[in-house]
Parts: structure tokens; C-alpha cells; sequence
């Protein structure tokens, strides 16, 4: 019978070791995938809340985006356009008319930037035609045509199409004359010879004045 108790004895000792082993295997087992669970979550939101303020700041960039590039208002007109993908014909028009020097000035100026799908909207030849040195007073003319001296945002020229009754007059640098409206929610302008061009993207700040993105290169007579 002694036998038989202490056989009983060891055997509830062993098993009652063997069930708090279990036990706390279980408890560091449970423990090991909470931290774990709770070190991912820790990271998902730091990486979350480190995306949601980067969209943030994107969205409170005072440096609109033209051209695949930031247009820095610290930077000229010149400065900036060079980094436009957009407007690589515009720049290289600048450049064979000399314009460079006028266009980094004091101004302010207000520019109306055809991009390059304007340029290209022209009949074939004309732009190589233009950039020959033999057109370099053309080129000129069509260019300064885009300019309008003085600082002319989107307030400025909405207000002068109200007050002349849906038109607005604009004297350009070339001697010219560009008609403003709206049509729809569009600002458009109209060239001496009827074509028109609407405004893509408006008050692109310069540090010499504003840029505003064109669809169509504007003609003087």
C-alpha cells in the first residue's frame, strides 16, 4: 500500500509540474505574439501618420507643380521655366530672341507660357521656321505678344473681365492687345487675329512677377 501511495504521489507531482510548465510556456508563448502584435501595430500607425503628413505638406506647398517641377516663388521667371518639362520650346524661343536678360529683370511681368503641346498645335514648320536667326524679329514679336507689364494675377484679371461686362483689355509688352473672359469656369484669351487659348494653370508666382500656363500660342496681327 506504501508503494502504491508514493507511486500515486510522484505521479500527481510530475503531472502538476507538467501543467504549470504548459502553463507558462503558453503565458511567454501569448506574451511574445502581443508585444510582437503591438510593435506592429506601433509601426503601421507611425508609418501612417509619417505618409498622412507628408500628404500634408504637399497639399500646403506654397510651390505649385508645372512641368514635372516645382516653380519656386524665390526663383524668376527664366529660373523657373528652365525646369519645366513642359516648356522646353518655350525656353529655347526665349533664348534665339534674346529675351533671357528682359525676362530675368526687376519686371513685374505677367506671362502667358504656352506649353509645348500649344507650339506643337501650330502648322508644321512653323517653330523651326521661327527659331532661324532670320526670324529672330518674329519670334519676338509673337513672344512679347505672351507679356503683359505689372503683376497680373487671377483676382486682378477676373475683376477687370467683371467691371468691363465679361471682357477685359490687356496691353502687351509687343504693342498688342489680348481680350480676357470666362467661359464656363475657363479664363480664355482671345488674340488679335480670333484664336483662342485657355488659362491650364493660374497664378504661378515669380519672384519677378506671375507665370500663367497657356494651351495655345497667342498670335499678334
Amino acid at each position: 500500500m506504501k508503494r502504491k501511495l508514493t507511486t500515486l504521489i510522484l505521479a500527481g507531482l510530475a503531472l502538476a509540474a507538467m501543467t504549470a510548465c504548459n502553463s507558462n510556456t503558453t503565458t511567454t508563448t501569448t506574451n511574445t505574439n502581443t508585444a510582437r502584435a503591438n510593435s506592429t501595430n506601433m509601426s503601421n500607425g507611425n508609418m501612417s501618420k509619417s505618409a498622412s503628413n507628408d500628404n500634408m505638406s504637399n497639399m500646403n506647398s506654397d510651390n505649385p507643380m508645372v512641368g514635372g517641377a516645382p516653380m519656386l516663388k524665390t526663383k524668376d521667371i527664366i529660373d523657373n521655366a528652365v525646369n519645366s518639362k513642359d516648356h522646353t520650346t518655350l525656353v529655347a524661343a526665349v533664348k534665339a530672341a534674346g529675351l533671357v536678360d528682359t525676362l530675368k529683370g526687376p519686371g513685374p511681368f505677367t506671362v502667358f507660357a504656352p506649353t509645348n503641346a500649344a507650339f506643337e498645335k501650330l502648322p508644321k514648320g512653323t517653330v523651326d521656321t521661327l527659331l532661324k536667326p532670320e526670324s529672330k524679329a518674329t519670334l519676338t514679336k509673337i513672344l512679347t505678344y505672351h507679356v503683359v507689364a505689372g503683376k497680373q494675377d487671377a483676382a486682378s484679371i477676373a475683376k477687370a473681365i467683371e467691371e468691363g461686362k465679361g471682357k477685359a483689355t490687356f496691353k502687351t509688352v509687343a504693342g498688342g492687345n489680348l481680350t480676357a473672359s470666362i467661359e464656363g469656369k475657363d479664363v480664355i484669351l482671345t488674340d488679335e487675329k480670333g484664336g483662342k487659348s485657355k488659362v491650364t494653370i493660374a497664378d504661378v508666382m515669380q519672384s519677378n512677377g506671375v507665370i500663367h500656363v497657356v494651351d495655345t500660342v497667342l498670335m499678334p496681327k
